[in-house]
C-alpha cells in the first residue's frame, strides 16, 4: 500500500451566513497531517491532494475554496512546510496550554511567509494579545453555550478587530443566534439534524417525491413502471433527457425518451439520475446538504461494488435515504414509518444493522472523521480512494444538474 492510499483524510463545510460553504476544514490523521504538509513529491503532492478535496460545484460553477489545516506547534518544529500552496490553506493552531511568547516566536515566521493563521482555544486573549492583531481569523467554541454566553463571548473578542468563526454549532437555533451576533463564518454539525418538530407529517408535494424513489429503490420495478412515473413530472423528464444528452455521457445519438434513455444507460443510471434530480428539486437548504449525501450514496456503492457485494444500487440508495429526512425536515423515525422502503435499506437507516447497515455506519464515520469508531481491518485505502471518487462524482452530478436547470 502507498503512503497516499493510507492518508485518512475527509473534510467538514465552513459556512457563510447565508450557509453557502466558502472553506472546508480537512480532517485527518495526526500522520496523515504530517505526510500532507511534508511532502515535496508532486504525484503526492499536496496541491493534488488539496484540488481533491476543495473543488466543488457551486450553483453551477466549479470552483475551489481554501482549506483551513489543523497543525500541531509539535509538528511545527519538525517540517518547514514545503507542500502546502499559501493561496489555498489556512493554517489552523490551537493556542489552549501555549506559552503566548513560544505561540509569538513560532507563527509570526509563518505569517511574515505569507501563510494565513486562525487561532482557536484562545482562553485568555489578553495574553495573547500581540498575537491576535496579526492572525488571519479567530475561532471561538460556542459548544453548549447559552445566548448570552455566546453575546459575552462575541463582545470578548470585538477589540481584536479580527472575523470570528463560531464553532461547534450544534443546531440551527444556535447558527441563527451566531449571525445575529455577526460571527463572520460558521461551522458544527447543525446541518444534521431537520428543522422540524416532531409529529411532522410529509407534505403533499414530498408524498411524490417518496413515491418516486420508492419506486426507483425497488429492484423488482420494471423500465416502464419508472418510465410512466417520471413521465408524470415533466422536469424530471426534461432535466433527466438534458443529462442524458449531455458531454458527461457523449452518446452517438440524442435520447428523446425515457424509455430509450434506460436502454440506452440502464436502469441503474436512470434510477441514480431520477433520485439525484427529485432531491436536488427541494431548494430552500443549503446545497452543501445534497452535497454531502450524495457523496455518501456515491462512496457507499463504490465499496459495495469494490467488496462485490449485490445489489450495489441497495448500496447507492441506503447512502442516500440515510439523510433524505433533512431535505424534507421531518426526524428520521417519523419518516422510516412514512417511507414505503425494502426492510433491508430501512433496518440500515435506523440502527446500521446487516451489511447495508455496516457499509453505511463505516462510510459516516469516515465523513465525520470519527476514526476510532472504524474496525481495526477496516481498508484505508479503499475508503479514502472511494471518498476521494465520491466527492468528484458529485461535483459532476451537481454540475450536470445545474447545466440541465440553466437551459
Amino acid at each position: 500500500m502507498s503512503n497516499q492510499a493510507q492518508m485518512l483524510l475527509t473534510r467538514q463545510p465552513i459556512f457563510d451566513a447565508h450557509q453557502k460553504v466558502v472553506a472546508y476544514e480537512l480532517l485527518c490523521q495526526t500522520d496523515s497531517v504530517q505526510q500532507l504538509v511534508s511532502t515535496e513529491d508532486d504525484s503526492l503532492s499536496s496541491a493534488a491532494v488539496l484540488d481533491a478535496y476543495t473543488s466543488i460545484s457551486d450553483q453551477g460553477e466549479v470552483k475551489r475554496v481554501p482549506a483551513f489545516i489543523a497543525l500541531s506547534f509539535a509538528l511545527l518544529q519538525q517540517t518547514s512546510l514545503p507542500g502546502l500552496p499559501k493561496k489555498q490553506v489556512i493554517l489552523e493552531f490551537n493556542l489552549r496550554g501555549i506559552d503566548p511568547k513560544e505561540a509569538l516566536k513560532a507563527l509570526v515566521p509563518l505569517i511574515n511567509e505569507g501563510y494565513r493563521i486562525a487561532v482557536s482555544g484562545v482562553d485568555q486573549p489578553e495574553a495573547y494579545a500581540s498575537l491576535l492583531k496579526l492572525v488571519y481569523l479567530i475561532k471561538v467554541s460556542v459548544a453548549d453555550k447559552i445566548p448570552t454566553e455566546i453575546q459575552a463571548l462575541r463582545q470578548e473578542m470585538t477589540v481584536w478587530k479580527r472575523p470570528l468563526m463560531a464553532t461547534h454549532i450544534s443546531d440551527y437555533e444556535t447558527l441563527e443566534l451566531c449571525v445575529e451576533h455577526k460571527f463572520s463564518l460558521f461551522q458544527g454539525n447543525f446541518l444534521s439534524k431537520p428543522r422540524a418538530l416532531p409529529g411532522q407529517k410529509v407534505k403533499a408535494n414530498q408524498v411524490v417525491l417518496i413515491q418516486l424513489l420508492q419506486i426507483l429503490g425497488d429492484p423488482k420495478a420494471t423500465p416502464e413502471k419508472i418510465e410512466k412515473l417520471i413521465l408524470q413530472d415533466p422536469v424530471l423528464t426534461y432535466k433527466l433527457l438534458r443529462i442524458v444528452n449531455s458531454a458527461a455521457y457523449a452518446l452517438v445519438r440524442e435520447v428523446e425518451s425515457v424509455a430509450q434513455a434506460v436502454v440506452l444507460l440502464g436502469l441503474e443510471q436512470v434510477r441514480k439520475w431520477a433520485t439525484v434530480i427529485s432531491l436536488d428539486a427541494h431548494t430552500g437548504k443549503p446545497e452543501e446538504l445534497t452535497r454531502n449525501l450524495l457523496t455518501r450514496a456515491h462512496m457507499c456503492e463504490l465499496i459495495a461494488k469494490q467488496q462485490k457485494r449485490q445489489p450495489v444500487s441497495a448500496y447507492f440508495m441506503v447512502g442516500m435515504m440515510s439523510g433524505i429526512h433533512l431535505l424534507l425536515d421531518i426526524q428520521q423515525d417519523e419518516l422510516l414509518v412514512q417511507l414505503p422502503l425494502a426492510d433491508d435499506i430501512k433496518q440500515a437507516i435506523a440502527d446500521q444493522s446487516g451489511p447495508l447497515g455496516s457499509i453505511l455506519s463505516q462510510v459516516m464515520s469516515y465523513e465525520s472523521g470519527e476514526w476510532d469508531k472504524l474496525p481495526a481491518d477496516f481498508d484505508g485505502e479503499l475508503y479514502e480512494n472511494a471518498y476521494r471518487e465520491g466527492l468528484r462524482l458529485t461535483r459532476e452530478s451537481m454540475q450536470a444538474l445545474y447545466e440541465s436547470a440553466a437551459h
